[in-house]
């Protein structure tokens, strides 16, 4: 089964928050982005949707950032994962041009059986478990990058 990108980066960002409050570091929507290679955009919702869940608190200002929750450490990744999913079919029977073999079709019930059961392994681990002993190799954030602005130059080649 594979994830959508949403719950990757709400998967990564939890851990990076998990990690990060290990290390005593103020962890930012920007360092997070940078730690996971991803916009700033993208991980704001993925924050936002955290935030909603109960599990990611928001402080603004210079002394601002991100934290877990007490709900937010102890999470199972089961559950976040189901919630940041939403209720999806591993695969799409019906829509503008349905399957003709969902009246006899076994295969959906055993990919939602093996969803369920993916699931249910995720639930025996908890945000803390992934996070712990610090081996998470975290937010070794650089600086914000300026944008480059290419020269006017032209080089010209024979």
């Amino acid at each position: 089964m594979q994830l959508t990108r949403f719950t990757d980066l709400g998967l990564r960002a939890v851990m990076l928050l998990a990690a990060g409050e290990a290390d005593g570091r103020r962890v930012t929507t920007g360092s997070i982005a940078a730690g996971a290679n991803a916009s700033e955009n993208h991980i704001a919702k993925a924050v936002a949707r955290l935030s909603d869940l109960g599990l990611v608190s928001a402080r603004r200002g210079r002394v601002g950032g991100l934290t877990l929750t007490d709900e937010g450490r102890n999470a199972s990744i089961g559950w976040l994962v189901r919630r940041l999913e939403g209720d999806r079919e591993v695969v799409e029977c019906g829509g503008s041009a349905p399957c003709p073999l969902v009246p006899a079709c076994r295969l959906r019930r055993a990919l939602a059986d093996a969803k369920e059961a993916f699931y249910r392994e995720l639930d025996h681990y908890t945000v803390n478990d992934l996070a712990r002993g610090a081996t998470l190799p975290v937010l070794a954030v650089p600086a914000v990058p300026r944008p480059h602005h290419p020269t006017t130059e032209r080089t010209d080649h024979p």
